[in-house]
């Protein structure tokens, strides 16, 4: 058995991991690189996606950083399945299509530059008719379903409690060569108990032997979710006494949904006042949809919310707006009363959220608010640092407006909930490997591994880095 870490390796984005065994080779994830636009436009394009290697693809969840070169992979030949949850299938289906139109559209900007350059034009990584034929390829798998998807390899997912349709995925696998039978275990991104709407993450109780492991915030304890709620409340109490805006840069799966619900909650409470609310995302309103048609998938506390709220549509209420055209959201940056204003990209590195940024960043009676983790390298991670002049659209701009950081809506478990995911496995690993997280996170939770669980042999695999195991 051999492993390969093509992406989130000493790093977050890009997750991409390589498994071959009794002669098939088996990709776990196949995630788009960000951060520095050069450097991940080039590692995108590069040749760790030949899809005629590969034999199938397990996706553990939709976020583009897990699934974003899916339509790259199947069109440089592959012609296998997709393994994932139902739920993941149908976010795929509307995320893939906006990141091929993201590629499209960054594409021709680049190109308008290189034409007058003299230079070749660039082709996008790929197109929204990629994205379409990617989806013919993917299958859905029910959690706790065990399922053999190769001869001698049976899969079963397991609810990651990360976002909508998240898994951990498990690997049963009979070896040819060796006549043994094995179970690799990839962690996906691990979620957190007692977040909003999504069940809390399964645990592995009978353990494993390999263990592929995520460890975003590997060095950190999160705040208690309800603190995180009144730190909302305070945020935008104070943000509206001082006549501001409150501008949301948020995920639009996942992150957007939570935010809507806390929103609904404490505005039926009366803890925020009677504001308008947008949500200006097209992808964060169909994404919306696609939580609508999976209640299998909710947790208890949102299903009491269901049944006694009187205005009982979690991601909808009274004074929340959901945006689509253009000419609506243009019409945002014209407001002279207080909004809340939540808008994709997560990571200010594209979108109509950078339209708003260029508008109100300069207002120090606006706010704001990060509620997810910041890449190296982009505006969001810049504006966290505290840097007091960045670049949007080629125009520097003084920041004026407060910042504020909000880890408690963060749907990764934070290093606490990463030992207890070893923890109760009853069999610990022998080999485990740490992935997904920058250098400082993932040596705290490798050193943790070891001292307090006791685990010998854990690795943090560089870039293209192979093991036989």
């Amino acid at each position: 058995m051999k492993l390969t870490f093509n992406g989130a390796a000493r790093t977050v984005t890009g997750s991409q991991h390589l498994l071959e065994v009794n002669g098939k080779t088996i990709m776990l994830d196949c995630g788009l690189i960000q951060g520095k636009r050069k450097e991940s436009f080039e590692k995108n394009r590069g040749d760790d996606c030949r899809g005629t290697t590969i034999d199938c693809l397990i996706l553990s969840h939709a976020h583009i950083d897990h699934s974003g070169r899916i339509p790259c992979l199947v069109k440089n030949g592959f012609k296998g399945d997709i393994f994932c949850t139902s739920a993941t299938r149908d976010l795929c289906a509307v995320m893939l299509q906006d990141s091929a139109s993201i590629q499209e559209k960054d594409v021709e900007y680049v190109n308008r530059r290189r034409q007058k350059q003299g230079q070749r034009p660039f082709e996008p990584l790929y197109t929204k008719a990629d994205a379409a034929r990617a989806m013919d390829q993917f299958v859905g798998v029910s959690y706790n379903r065990p399922r053999q998807i190769l001869p001698g390899i049976t899969l079963t997912l397991v609810d990651a409690g990360h976002m909508l349709g998240s898994a951990h995925v498990i690997l049963d696998i009979d070896e040819k060569s060796t006549g043994q039978h094995r179970r690799l275990v990839f962690s996906g991104d691990i979620g957190r108990p007692d977040i909003p709407i999504i069940r809390d993450p399964q645990p592995i109780s009978d353990g494993t032997d390999i263990l592929i492991m995520e460890s975003t915030y590997g060095d950190r304890l999160h705040p208690d979710g309800s603190a995180s709620e009144k730190e909302l409340e305070r945020i935008v109490n104070q943000t509206v006494s001082r006549g501001g805006s409150l501008l949301i840069p948020a995920f639009a799966v996942g992150r957007t949904q939570q935010l809507v619900y806390a929103l609904h909650r404490l505005h039926s409470d009366g803890a925020i006042p009677d504001l308008p609310i947008f949500i200006d995302s097209p992808l964060a309103t169909r994404t919306t949809e696609v939580f609508r048609l999976h209640p299998e998938v909710y947790d208890d506390e949102i299903r009491e919310f269901l049944l006694t709220d009187d205005d009982n549509n979690p991601f909808g209420f009274g004074r929340l707006q959901y945006t689509q055209s253009v000419e609506q959201s243009k019409a945002l940056n014209h407001l002279k009363t207080p909004a809340i204003i939540i808008s994709s990209g997560g990571m200010l590195e594209g979108g109509r959220i950078l339209h708003h940024l260029r508008n109100r960043i300069g207002d120090p009676r606006n706010t704001i608010l990060f509620t997810s983790w910041q890449a190296p390298n982009t505006l969001g991670r810049r504006l966290v640092e505290q840097e007091k002049q960045v670049r949007i659209f080629g125009e520097e701009f003084q920041v004026g407006a407060q910042v504020e950081v909000l880890p408690g809506f963060s749907g990764h478990a934070d290093k606490q909930g990463l030992l207890d995911f070893v923890r109760v496995m009853e069999k610990k690993p022998q080999r485990t490997f740490i992935v997904h997280g920058e250098d400082e996170a993932a040596n705290s939770l490798a050193a943790a591994l070891r001292s307090e669980l006791g685990l010998k042999q854990v690795v943090i695999p560089d870039a293209l880095q192979s093991f036989d195991v």
